[in-house]
C-alpha cells in the first residue's frame, strides 16, 4: 500500500512516530461519531482523531507545549487533508 492509500490514521502515526518518537501511540479516526456535526464530510472518516501519545520528547514540557508538538506534526494534514478536530493525550 503506497501512503496516499494508506488510512489516513496510520499517515498521521507514521508521521507523528518520526517527528517525536513514541514509546506509546495510538491514532483513532473518531469521525463516524460526528457525523452531521461541522467538519465532518459525510463519509464518515478522516476529519476527526483522538491522538494518545507518549514520548521522550515531552519530559519537563507542559501541556500545551506538548499539544504544540503533536499539532505541529500533523499541520500538513490539517492544511491539506481536510483533519477537522484533533483530540491529544499526552503523556
Amino acid at each position: 500500500m503506497t501512503a496516499p492509500d494508506m488510512p489516513l490514521a496510520d499517515r498521521m502515526a507514521g508521521t507523528l512516530r518520526d517527528a517525536l518518537a513514541p514509546t506509546d501511540l495510538e491514532v483513532l479516526d473518531e469521525s463516524w461519531q460526528h457525523a452531521g456535526h461541522a467538519g465532518a464530510n459525510g463519509t464518515g472518516f478522516g476529519t476527526h482523531f483522538r491522538v494518545r501519545i507518549a514520548s521522550s520528547r515531552f519530559d519537563g514540557l507542559n501541556r500545551v507545549a506538548r499539544h504544540r508538538l503533536v499539532y505541529e506534526a500533523l499541520q500538513g494534514y490539517i492544511d491539506r487533508d481536510g483533519v477537522h478536530a484533533l483530540a491529544i493525550e499526552t503523556r
